[in-house]
């Protein structure tokens, strides 16, 4: 197999400091104290496709774009395209791909999250050149993503067919406005596998009932950490304060702690009993893992997890999904849970 890598050296950088999302905040999330978050993803990518196919051939961009993280996994990658300098842009993006397309390449896999989707569908536009992603970003959407960094290399080594799959974006200022308007960039051929799919199961409720049980049951001692997403938004109404609705809000008896929080300030908050309250975002059904990083491992180990869900919700998937950057905690994380779907009703879905 003949594969392109390129990773987005900054993509979800802004996550976890709470500016949901890294496009013209690169500096800001700095500032913050935002730690790189895509190296380590595509490392575990590639040690994994390592172990399962050590002679796959890789073409890479130079640094930071990904040679080194290659060579540490084992592989002897050749360095296409090198960008000028330490901040790289999406036009690095691009010219990486179109040194891979020039490297007649069988499979371009990125790291990055939609925006770098965005990019790299743009390059391969003109292609039947098929492209995976390793979910890095804040904002994942598309549906060109493998499960996890461990799965796409899975999906490297056995895939045997593509499919056309959307891309799509959103602006980062509507974002952080509140305001969620996806937009389609592209479609690309993408490998299919299970992993990148979910089925359909129906579910029960209403998030009226479901908002209104979690109301009557709180505990005036117990610590709320409130995911982002319009069904745990109705649950914030329900508790008398309007949240942010793509943030992570903090709120015990009555008082907002905490609104529209990064993981610092979540972690500042926290009390003896704490419990994170979060619905599954996106398609493939990813409690955690994909558009709430500021609900880290520290946040998520330090808190009882509830579950929660509309019906149309999970009539789009039949599993959920965890990813949190800690293997060791998705696999605690792994197994049956009950998920709340109304005031009283619950039901038991699988969590992978």
């Amino acid at each position: 197999m003949h594969i392109g890598l390129v990773v987005n050296p900054i993509a979800g950088m802004g996550g976890r400091v709470g500016l949901k999302g890294t496009d013209g905040k690169v500096d800001e999330a700095r500032q913050r104290g935002a730690d790189p978050r895509s190296p380590d993803r595509a490392r575990r990518m590639l040690d994994r496709l390592h172990d399962l196919a050590s002679d796959t051939e890789l073409l890479v961009a130079g640094e930071p774009m990904g040679a080194s993280l290659a060579r540490t996994a084992g592989f002897e990658p050749t360095v296409v395209y090198n960008p000028d300098g330490t901040e790289t842009t999406a036009d690095d993006t691009t010219a990486a791909v179109a040194a891979f397309i020039n490297g007649a390449v069988d499979l371009v896999v990125f790291v990055g999250g939609d925006g770098t989707a965005a990019d790299v569908a743009e390059a391969l536009s003109e292609t039947e050149i098929p492209m995976l992603g390793v979910p890095a970003g804040v904002k994942v959407y598309s549906s060109v993503f493998a499960v996890s960094p461990e799965d796409a290399a899975e999906v490297v080594d056995g895939f045997d067919r593509t499919e056309r799959r959307e891309v799509m974006d959103i602006d980062e200022d509507d974002y952080r406005e509140g305001e969620v308007n996806p937009q389609l960039r592209a479609v690309a051929h993408v490998p299919v596998t299970d992993e990148l799919q979910s089925s359909k199961q129906l579910g029960g409720g209403t998030v009226d009932s479901l908002a209104a049980g979690i109301a009557d049951g709180v505990d005036p001692n117990r610590t709320y950490v409130l995911g982002p997403g319009s069904t745990v938004g109705t649950i914030k109404s329900a508790l008398g304060f309007e949240g942010s609705p793509i943030g992570v809000d903090v709120w015990r008896d009555g008082e907002v702690l905490a609104l529209d929080a990064s993981e610092a300030e979540i972690l500042d908050v926290l009390g003896e009993d704490n419990v994170i309250v979060v619905s599954p975002i996106g398609g493939q059904g990813f409690v955690f893992g994909r558009g709430n990083p500021q609900l880290s491992p520290a946040v998520i180990r330090r808190c009882d997890v509830e579950i929660v869900a509309s019906r149309s919700k999970l009539d789009g998937v039949s599993v959920l999904r965890v990813d949190t950057d800690d293997p060791e905690l998705d696999e605690e994380l792994r197994g049956w849970r009950k998920v709340r779907v109304g005031r009283f009703e619950r039901r038991m879905i699988k969590v992978l």
